[in-house]
């Protein structure tokens, strides 16, 4: 059977090992892939966005299954141009994706089906944004409509910040055609959660919980970046909060999709906010979160292709899902100053004795050599049977995995551990 994953990050390379442990797949193709995930699979020099191309290579190898990891190949119909060639697919159709691809069509998907989350509003009109912020309360939250590599959110803590934020998106277009429209939202307080969930458009089945930490620096300081790190499971995300995020959440979106026909099929992705009023949606994501999937997939037990296998034929309940009843922690490793401006080129090596999970992010094969190739470079991951130990372990393995002008967090995880700790 031949595999062909859509993507070339940390999130596709986690995706990868984990299909490769099916014995029934031969040969997994990754488009483009990336020098470290040459290792596991077969690269072909294919944009992830490039969806004729996609469907092109699909055919003429005779592509059994394809998975489309990323937010934008989605949001654009790849999974469409796809099934419309005839190939068995993971991941949501172009007018299910919109749930992400849209913060707008989101927002407003919970308003009208009761879906707790902040109170917003919407705007097109700069100027009406502005007056808006003259009396809006702060802290507030300003979010471009469309993606934007998952940096599109501003939390302003003044009504200047407030204002900048709006002109920086509206009139700079910092984020291009995403910040044409904006959404001005509450500022919620609460420990914040990521679910990532398999849903075939009928049945939820929620993934192990995780922290993300987004933050470049420790303490939560500096820029937001695409993430610096995850713990899973959550320890504030209790069977309980669960239970309700099930009732209240999870199953009443699937239902908001299919009633707007929209069917999502996937995995679909619940950023949460747990707060004093009960749990909050913050986000939807369309995909497998990254890098949440770097801790979340090491711990599944059950065959990955086998539950994408059943998503993409609608009978995901007829699969036991289940997970390790264990701890995980994944470190990023990326180059000095990024999210803003870094240097490429510089060789990574791993010693012999290297131990944990390697995820390979921004990275490219040159003359032999595995330099990187980008500012999140790699994502170091171990599992263990408590927290403590998953993080003392990933730490240890990260000590282990070299390139100039490298920097990383120094306490990934250490949140969660003072949350156990109450």
């Amino acid at each position: 059977m031949k595999i062909m994953v859509v993507g070339g990050g940390g999130r596709e390379h986690a995706i990868i090992k984990k299909l490769k442990e099916n014995k029934d797949i031969e040969t997994i193709y990754a488009l483009p892939g990336n020098g470290g995930i040459a290792a596991d699979a077969e690269c072909v020099a294919i944009g992830a966005t490039d969806i004729d191309g996609i469907v092109r290579f699909a055919k003429e190898n005779a592509i059994d299954f394809a998975v489309v990891a990323p937010d934008d190949p989605l949001v654009l119909g790849a999974v469409d141009a796809l099934n419309e060639a005839g190939i068995r697919c993971f991941g949501p159709t172009k007018n299910a994706a919109i749930i992400e691809g849209s913060k707008v069509f989101s927002k407003n998907l919970m308003k009208k089906y009761g879906i707790p989350t902040a109170q917003y509003e919407v705007f097109s009109d700069m100027d009406e944004a502005l007056s808006y912020l003259e009396t809006a309360p702060i802290p507030t939250v300003i979010k471009a409509d469309g993606l934007a590599l998952g940096k599109g959110v501003i939390i302003a803590q003044t009504r200047e910040e407030a204002k900048d934020a709006v002109r920086s998106m509206m009139l700079d277009k910092i984020f291009g055609e995403s910040g044409s429209h904006i959404v001005i939202e509450e500022f919620l307080t609460g420990p914040e959660v990521s679910v990532l969930s398999f849903t075939d458009g009928k049945t939820v089945v929620p993934m192990v919980s995780s922290m993300d930490h987004k933050r470049a620096k420790d303490n939560d300081e500096g820029l937001n970046t695409g993430g610096m790190g995850t713990v899973a499971p959550n320890p504030y995300y209790t069977k309980e909060i669960a239970d309700e995020c099930m009732k209240t959440i999870f199953l009443p979106t699937i239902d908001a999709m299919n009633r707007e026909g929209r069917t999502f099929k996937g995995c679909l992705y619940f950023g949460l906010m747990l707060t004093p009023n009960g749990p909050k949606v913050i986000e939807y994501n369309c995909r497998f979160g990254d890098p949440e999937t770097q801790v979340v997939l090491p711990l599944l037990k059950t065959d990955l292709f086998t539950i994408m296998n059943a998503v993409a034929d609608g009978r995901l309940s007829d699969v036991p899902v289940a997970f390790k009843d264990e701890n995980a922690c994944c470190v990023i490793m990326a180059s000095e100053g990024y999210p803003v401006h870094y240097e490429k080129g510089y060789e990574i090596t791993v010693d012999d004795d290297f131990a944990g999970e390697l995820f390979v992010a921004g990275a490219k094969q040159e003359d032999g050599k595995l330099l990187t190739n980008g500012g999140r470079v790699l994502g170091v991951t171990a599992t263990a049977g408590t927290l403590t130990e998953a993080i003392d372990k990933a730490y240890r393995e990260v000590g282990k995995v070299h390139f100039d002008n490298a920097f990383y967090r120094r306490d990934i995880g250490a949140r969660a551990l003072k949350a156990g700790e109450a």
